[in-house]
């Protein structure tokens, strides 16, 4: 019993140890980058019908709106938080990221990250015989690391790994996401307007169970506008995922905005 337990206290600590790491280094990163250089943030807020997460075979269900921006120096290291939330604010997520670019020339490309996140969804629960529902907040940590390839000026090859580990016992405790993607972009339409492709394989384990999917998105742009529409499918192939149905879509429209700032002396 005490083995046991000393266990779980040491892969408690090891967990926060690496996750303290890399804050440090990214806060040192972040401060080697602030020395003279603008502060720029770009990123996208918009609405949807349904709001799909990171991982597209999960998803609202219900009209959402989403907040996703970055902040950088212009150097290696970024915080991206990104807040996906139905409009009662009783579902969604909350994701603060901490991102550095490993490799960032020539044509290949190696980015990691690590990110805390909450997770909002409705429980139901029973006291003194009266139910009814609550919003609970679930906790998880995550990694990822993104590789990816620059063949010309409008297709892009790349790999994105997932690695998460739920902080809670009513949940999933260890999630993997493999994602195999094209990236098919600014395809002309005429009249300013261009078109972004992203057909899209992964692969999904959440503890004992899996599966595998195809999910897409579709991207309608106009080069003098900061609106543009997307839209995102996913389908099963083979899966036993709790939580996942056979086919899911949505339809948003995101307004992309991106301002520099530089500190007056």
């Amino acid at each position: 019993m005490h083995g046991c337990t000393f266990a779980k206290i040491v892969q408690f600590m090891h967990k926060r140890l690496i996750i303290i790491c890399f804050l440090l280094v990214s806060i040192f990163s972040f401060s080697q980058d602030t020395i003279n250089k603008e502060l720029h943030i770009s990123g996208n807020i918009g609405m949807t019908n349904n709001g799909i997460s990171i991982i597209p075979t999960f998803s609202l269900k219900k009209p959402a709106f989403n907040l996703s921006y970055s902040f950088s120096r212009g150097g290696r290291f970024s915080i991206d938080p990104d807040i996906r939330l139905t409009f009662d604010g009783r579902k969604g997520g909350a994701i603060l990221w901490f991102r550095y670019k490993l490799m960032n020339q020539g044509k290949f490309k190696m980015n990691v990250g690590i990110h805390p996140a909450y997770n909002f969804g409705l429980r139901s629960i029973t006291e003194s015989g009266k139910t009814w529902e609550i919003t609970q907040a679930r906790r998880f940590i995550a990694t990822e690391i993104v590789p990816s390839y620059k063949v010309n000026d409008h297709l892009n090859l790349g790999i994105y790994y997932l690695k998460g580990t739920g902080l809670q016992d009513d949940g999933p405790k260890s999630i993997h996401y493999v994602n195999f993607n094209a990236g098919i972009n600014k395809i002309p339409l005429g009249m300013g307007y261009s078109f972004n492709f992203s057909p899209q394989v992964y692969y999904l384990k959440s503890d004992n169970q899996d599966g595998y999917y195809f999910t897409s998105n579709v991207v309608l742009a106009k080069a003098t506008s900061p609106f543009v529409l997307m839209s995102m499918i996913n389908k099963e192939i083979r899966t036993n995922v709790a939580g996942s149905v056979n086919f899911d879509w949505n339809v948003s429209m995101l307004y992309n905005f991106r301002n520099n700032y530089r500190r007056v002396k």
